[in-house]
C-alpha cells in the first residue's frame, strides 16, 4: 500500500489486502463492541466536564482509542523559567493544572474503558519523557509499545537547546500485539505539522492524530479525550469518519 487512503479501502476489503496474515496487513479484526451512550455524553461536542467524571460515565472495554495531553507544570515548575506573567507562559499558568495523582488517576480510567488490545496515545514533553511516566501506568494492564516524535517547527523554552518537540507515546492494553489491530504501517516516528496556538497553548496537529487513530479503529469507532483542551482530536475523528467523545474542564 502507498497511501493511508489504500491501506483504509484494505481494512474495509480484506480481499484487496495482499498482507492480509501478517503483521503488516491493513486488516483490522479487533471491534469494539456496541456502546449505550448515557444522556449526559453528547458525541462531537465539546462537553465541559471533569475528566475523571467523564470517564466514570463509560462502560468497561468498550474504547479502542483514547488521547490524553495531560495538564502539568513540569517544565514550568521544575525548571522554573519564571516565564508565568508574559506570553504562552501567562496563558499555561492560567490552566488548572494536573498533579501527578490526577493523570494517574486518569490513566487508570482510560486503561477500564480501553478494549483489549486498545490504544492510548499519551503525550508529554521533554522533561517527562526523560523522568519516565511508568508511575501513571501503575495498576494497569498498559504496556507502552512506541513513541512518535512531533517536531512543531517553532522555538519553544529552554536554557540550552530550545524545545521545538513534543513526543506521543503510544500506549496499548494488554494482550499486546499488532497483526490484526494496527492497520496503518507509512506512519513515520518523526513528524513535522504546523499547529497554531494562537487559540489554546497546548494545541496539537490534528493530522497526525487523525492518522494515529485511523491506524487502530474503524470508521464510526468511538475516540475519546477526557482532557481535550483545543479539541484537536475531536476535529481528527471528524476527519476520520470517526465518532468523538470528551471534555474538558473549559469546554
Amino acid at each position: 500500500m502507498s497511501s493511508i487512503e489504500d491501506q483504509t479501502i484494505a481494512a474495509a476489503d480484506p480481499s484487496m489486502d495482499p498482507l492480509a496474515g501478517t503483521v503488516y496487513s491493513a486488516r483490522r479484526t479487533v471491534k469494539a463492541p456496541p456502546l449505550e451512550l448515557p444522556e449526559a455524553l453528547k458525541p462531537n461536542t465539546r462537553l465541559k466536564m471533569d475528566g475523571k467524571k467523564f470517564l466514570s460515565l463509560l462502560p468497561e472495554c468498550t474504547i479502542p482509542v483514547a488521547f490524553l495531553d495531560p495538564q502539568y507544570r513540569g517544565v514550568l515548575e521544575k525548571l522554573s523559567y519564571g516565564n508565568e506573567g508574559e506570553n504562552r507562559g501567562r496563558r499555561r499558568a492560567a490552566l488548572e493544572q494536573m498533579t501527578e495523582t490526577v493523570i494517574a488517576q486518569l490513566v487508570r480510567g482510560i486503561d477500564r474503558v480501553l478494549i483489549p488490545s486498545g490504544h492510548l496515545f499519551l503525550w508529554v514533553d521533554k522533561f517527562h519523557l526523560c523522568q519516565g511516566v511508568k508511575g501513571w501506568l501503575d495498576g494497569t494492564s498498559l504496556d507502552i509499545v512506541d513513541m512518535l516524535t512531533w517536531d512543531k517547527g517553532t522555538f519553544g523554552m529552554g536554557y540550552r537547546t530550545r524545545r521545538r518537540a513534543e513526543y506521543c507515546i503510544v500506549l496499548q492494553k494488554q494482550p499486546r500485539k499488532a497483526k490484526g489491530v494496527w492497520t496503518i504501517h507509512n506512519i513515520p516516528d518523526v513528524a513535522q505539522e504546523s499547529v497554531s496556538q494562537r487559540d489554546h497553548p497546548h494545541a496539537k496537529p490534528i493530522e497526525l492524530q487523525g492518522k494515529l487513530l485511523a491506524a487502530v479503529s474503524h470508521e464510526g469507532d468511538y475516540v475519546i479525550d477526557p482532557a481535550a483542551g483545543s479539541f484537536s482530536v475531536l476535529q481528527a475523528a471528524l476527519d476520520q469518519r470517526r465518532t468523538f467523545l470528551g471534555c474538558d474542564l473549559n469546554g
